[in-house]
């Protein structure tokens, strides 16, 4: 069995995006017969890398999934923001020897686009799962 971190980012959470995100994570999780060991909340997707690291240096966690949601604002800070937390998290997967999977969704994307993508949640776990089992 594998066994997953989990780090949502909250930004979107109020809107319903980033929770239905992780309902189809857990949803994957459980068909794949994975657990999600420990789920951590974080403000936004630029907080994700701190604590997908945290987690992916734990010994219980074969990978992490990661869960957010950037939407396009009136300036390019949603760029931004997606750039950083990329980079971030491919940091993180390449320092800690465990796959940390991107289900963060944007930039550039309106709510709707947003929510039309909240399958990513699940594709994230799916992707996880298939690193953690071919390494």
């Amino acid at each position: 069995m594998v066994s997953l971190g989990l780090v949502v980012s909250q930004f979107n959470k109020e809107g319903e995006i980033t929770h239905e995100m992780e309902e189809r994570a857990r949803t994957a999780a459980a068909e794949h017969d994975a657990e999600i060991v420990e789920t951590v909340p974080v403000p936004g997707s630029y907080d994700t890398p701190l604590a997908a690291d945290r987690l992916a240096r734990r010994e219980d966690i074969d990978a992490v999934a990661v869960l957010g949601a950037i939407v396009t604002g009136d300036t390019d800070h949603d760029q931004v923001i997606a750039d950083a937390a990329a980079q971030g998290l491919t940091e993180v997967s390449l320092k800690r020897d465990t796959p940390v999977t991107l289900g963060i969704t944007g930039p550039a994307m309106s709510v709707d686009e947003a929510n039309a993508r909240i399958d990513h949640g699940a594709t994230a776990v799916e992707s996880a799962i298939d690193l953690a089992e071919t390494l």
